[in-house]
C-alpha cells in the first residue's frame, strides 16, 4: 500500500459567492490560483509516484498551477458530488430547503433531486482512491506517495471511510480549498495522518526505517465551501 496525499482544489468564484459549483465548469478565482501556486512550495521535492485529478476544470487548475509541467490522470471517480437541481444556487438559500437538515445529520440517506445520493459518491470515491493506492503500492512499493486532487465533499467522504466513520458522521470533517489530506493505506488499516493541512510536507515521506456563511454555525459546508481566513 501507499500514502495518498488528497489535494482539494483551491477557492472557486462560486465559493467566493456562496453558491454551489457542483459539476459546473467553475474556475479558480485570483484568491485560489493564489492559494494553488503556494501548494507548489509545500510539495516541492516529494517523490510524487503518480497525480490523478477529478475531471472537472477547477482540480484541473490546481494542478497546473501546484505542479508545473505535470499532466494528471483523470479518474471520474474523483470528481464532484452531483448535486442536480441544487447547482449553481446560493446556499443561502438551498438552507432553506426540507432537505438541507437530512444532508447535515443524515447524508447517508440524500439523493439530491435530478443529481446523486451522497452514498453512491462516497462509494465511487473511495473506490477510486483505494484501486489507485493498491496500483500504486503494487508498482512502486509501500514507500509510495501519490496526489489525488478532488473536493470538499469526496475528499470528508474518503476520510470518514479511512476512520471507519459511518457517512452520516463525514460533516464532522473539513476540507477547504487548496488543503492536504493525508491518508497511508497498509494490509490491516488506513492511517489518517493529517487532515486540512496547509504547512510542510516534507515529513510525509515515510522513512523505510520504520469561509462561507452558514445557516447555523452547526452546519457543514455543504460542496466544502471557501475555508477559513479567506
Amino acid at each position: 500500500m501507499a500514502t495518498v496525499l488528497l489535494l482539494r482544489h483551491g477557492r472557486t468564484t462560486a465559493n467566493a459567492t456562496g453558491e454551489l459549483a457542483g459539476r459546473r465548469p467553475v474556475e479558480l478565482d485570483e484568491t485560489g490560483r493564489a492559494q494553488a501556486a503556494r501548494v507548489a512550495a509545500r510539495l516541492r521535492g516529494l517523490p510524487l509516484a503518480a497525480v490523478v485529478s477529478s475531471p472537472l476544470i477547477r482540480c484541473r487548475q490546481t494542478v497546473e498551477l501546484a505542479l508545473p509541467g505535470v499532466t494528471p490522470v483523470i479518474d471520474e471517480g474523483l470528481t464532484e458530488c452531483g448535486y442536480g437541481d441544487w447547482e449553481g444556487r446560493p446556499l443561502r438559500e438551498l438552507a432553506k430547503e426540507p432537505l438541507w437538515p437530512v444532508v447535515q445529520q443524515h447524508p447517508s440517506a440524500v439523493t439530491f433531486p435530478a443529481g446523486e445520493s451522497m452514498a453512491a459518491m462516497s462509494a465511487r470515491a473511495v473506490a477510486a482512491v483505494r484501486a489507485w493506492d493498491e496500483r500504486v503500492g503494487a508498482e512502486h512499493g509501500p514507500e509510495a506517495v501519490w496526489l489525488a486532487c478532488s473536493h470538499g465533499d469526496v475528499i470528508k467522504a474518503i476520510v470518514a471511510d479511512a476512520m471507519g466513520l459511518h457517512l452520516d458522521q463525514f460533516q464532522r470533517i473539513v476540507a477547504d480549498p487548496a488543503s492536504v489530506t493525508v491518508i497511508r493505506y497498509t494490509p490491516v488499516r488506513p492511517f489518517l495522518v493529517r487532515v486540512n493541512d496547509t504547512g510542510e510536507l516534507d515529513s510525509l515521506v515515510p522513512r523505510r526505517s520504520d469561509g462561507q456563511e452558514q445557516a447555523d454555525r452547526s452546519d457543514a459546508a455543504v460542496g466544502g465551501g471557501a475555508g477559513a481566513g479567506v
